[in-house]
């Protein structure tokens, strides 16, 4: 089974990597590409795919343990659900306020 959490890293990162493994990780966990479907067209054997994924993966697990964006992202996402969820307890006109707001910061941090 993939591990989804490096769709995250990849888009947080995805633009640090070289442009080979970036269209191989998009390829392996946006498209749900094969290592074969990602292999013949590039004339290469499913094992250089599986190594390029794994290289970028560690690469991708770097860049996040340097810089944390991801866990940063998933922190506020939580966050805004958690206020979101709070507001019906508040009076008009704040409820209507806090809960768009509330909205509007979750938007932001969808991929």
């Amino acid at each position: 089974m993939k591990n989804l959490d490096y769709v995250l890293l990849l888009d947080c990162y995805g633009s640090l990597l070289t442009e080979r493994q970036r269209n191989l990780l998009e390829g392996y966990y946006d498209e749900d590409l094969s290592l074969a479907e990602l292999a013949d067209p590039l004339g290469i054997s499913r094992q250089a795919v599986h190594d390029s994924i794994k290289r970028g993966e560690r690469q991708l697990e770097a860049y996040e343990q340097q810089m944390g964006i991801a866990a940063r992202l998933k922190a506020a996402r939580t966050l805004f659900a958690e206020i979101e969820q709070c507001t019906p307890d508040l009076p008009e006109p704040q409820r209507s306020r806090i809960t768009e707001a509330a909205r509007q910061g979750l938007a932001l941090f969808t991929i």
